[in-house]
């Protein structure tokens, strides 16, 4: 019964995100060129709801599903480690014109062609995790 509650969230969620026009190329390329303040402005309450959030969860001690507490594990800073990741997750957003979420999101839709770049994206993950270790973090 819990898969349902998750699918039928995730399909809500997809449908906010296709009718919001989070998905669209057009809105992503206006962003990448600063032409509008729409995805900005999309991006901007995600962020602030998930601090809310963060903040929330953390002053009422809330637990998992499961019942443990959760918590927040400091990352290690690293201005090279989130530069460069962020310098090539940009580039593959703006080259594919949709990151990860708005992939499926358009696969929903019925966008067949972006199942090259989400098998692409799936290949540079599993790519990643091969030479991880190698890679100054």
């Amino acid at each position: 019964m819990r898969i349902l509650s998750y699918l039928g969230i995730g399909i809500l969620f997809g449908i906010v995100m296709f009718k919001s026009e989070a998905a669209s190329w057009f809105r992503i390329y206006e962003m990448f060129t600063f032409q509008s303040v729409h995805m900005y402005g999309i991006i901007g309450t995600a962020l602030a709801v998930g601090i809310i959030g963060v903040q929330l969860i953390k002053a009422k001690k809330v637990k998992t599903i499961r019942g443990s507490e959760m918590c927040f594990n400091p990352k290690d800073k690293s201005i090279t480690r989130y530069l460069v990741g962020g310098i090539i997750f940009g580039l593959g957003w703006a080259l594919a014109g949709a990151c990860p979420g708005p992939m499926y999101v358009l696969v929903g839709a019925g966008y067949v062609p972006i199942l090259v770049v989400i098998a692409a994206a799936l290949f540079g993950t599993y790519i990643y995790g091969v030479v991880r270790e190698k890679l100054p973090h």
